[in-house]
């Protein structure tokens, strides 16, 4: 393995970066009202370019009020469930961990579900109360998943499948309880949905909430590379096992909350992105951190875009389109590991 440089850092960072402006420009072009790329390129270069009075009433309707806050919210979506889940492997040290092992997504729903029950003339609260019930998740099985004062990886993981079994039960039954023309809005909201574009507020939250936990499991990049080889190994090595697990459990599991919050449950990212881009880069999180942030916003994009023009103008779910595609790859990956 080629020993990682930062000409190859930002070489491999900069090669993702245009994939994703070119998934980010077919995302804008496509749609149940397709434009020609003469059209996107001469509307593009009159916004860039300060010239918004030429620019055509239906294109700023369809893309800039529409389309690109959608793939913005995509992309922050897709980068955080994608670290998420690169930290979450490290931290398990299971390759088949993801984002939502440890009901985080579970608990989001329950606060969402609560919310339209009591308040459901203000559909704004929905992302706010999906947040705190990921929260509250996330320190009801951080305090399950300690022995002897410790945060324990084994106990963490099933503490969180617990959690996740029994959050869904809770789901089950205040389903029941909603009224049937929110019982499909919900359904829909599970399994994905990006078409409810965020207010700029809450947008530049999320924001400062991803640069902030990224950030923070970036900080300990060096440390996971050393806790791959075991947690007494990495202790001897000097790395701080108690405070590596907590600031990549507490990082893993607000980015979750957050993806959640304003797009329901898309699986298969944060497990599969990750393994992608080992096999194609390596497995030293100094760069597999910030090339699967970029993979996963590739991933989500693209996987929008497909929801909303396979069957247009009806619109799938995100989360069915990444396990329609998630899972064939999910089973060729596993099958290549075993012998």
């Amino acid at each position: 393995m080629r020993p990682l440089t930062l000409r190859r850092t930002v070489w491999t960072c900069a090669f993702l970066a245009a994939v994703l402006l070119g998934v980010m420009l077919l995302a804008l072009r496509l749609g149940a009202v397709p434009f020609s790329l003469g059209d996107l390129g001469e509307n593009l270069w009159w916004l860039a370019s300060g010239q918004s009075e030429r620019v055509s009433t239906d294109f700023r309707l369809i893309m800039v009020e529409i389309r690109l806050p959608r793939i913005l919210l995509g992309i922050l979506v897709g980068a955080a469930l994608s670290v998420a889940g690169a930290g979450f492997q490290a931290l398990l040290r299971n390759p088949l961990a993801d984002p939502y092992v440890l009901g985080v997504s579970s608990g989001a729903a329950v606060g969402a579900i609560l919310s339209m029950l009591a308040a459901p003339a203000y559909p704004w609260i929905t992302p706010l109360a999906a947040f705190f019930g990921a929260t509250a998740t996330i320190a009801g099985v951080y305090f399950l998943g300690r022995r002897e004062g410790q945060l324990d990886s084994g106990t963490l993981l099933l503490a969180g499948i617990i959690s996740a079994s029994f959050l869904s039960a809770i789901i089950i039954f205040l389903m029941t309880t909603l009224a049937s023309r929110d019982i499909r809005g919900m359904a829909f909201w599970l399994m994905g949905d990006l078409s409810t574009a965020l207010p700029p507020g809450l947008l530049w939250i999320f924001m400062v909430f991803f640069f902030a936990a990224t950030g923070a499991i970036y900080t300990t990049a060096s440390d996971l590379n050393l806790l791959l080889a075991g947690e007494r190994e990495a202790m001897h090595l000097g790395v701080d096992v108690t405070r590596v697990k907590l600031v990549v459990y507490v990082s893993a599991s607000v980015l979750t909350g957050l993806a959640v919050s304003v797009s329901g449950a898309i699986g298969y990212v944060g497990l599969l992105v990750p393994h992608v881009i080992r096999m194609f880069f390596g497995s030293d999180y100094r760069l597999l951190i910030p090339t699967a942030a970029l993979g996963g916003a590739i991933a989500v994009v693209f996987a929008d875009t497909l929801a909303r023009t396979v069957v247009a103008p009806t619109e799938l779910p995100v989360g069915a389109m990444t396990a329609i595609a998630g899972a064939p790859v999910f089973i060729y990956l596993l099958r290549k590991r075993v012998p």
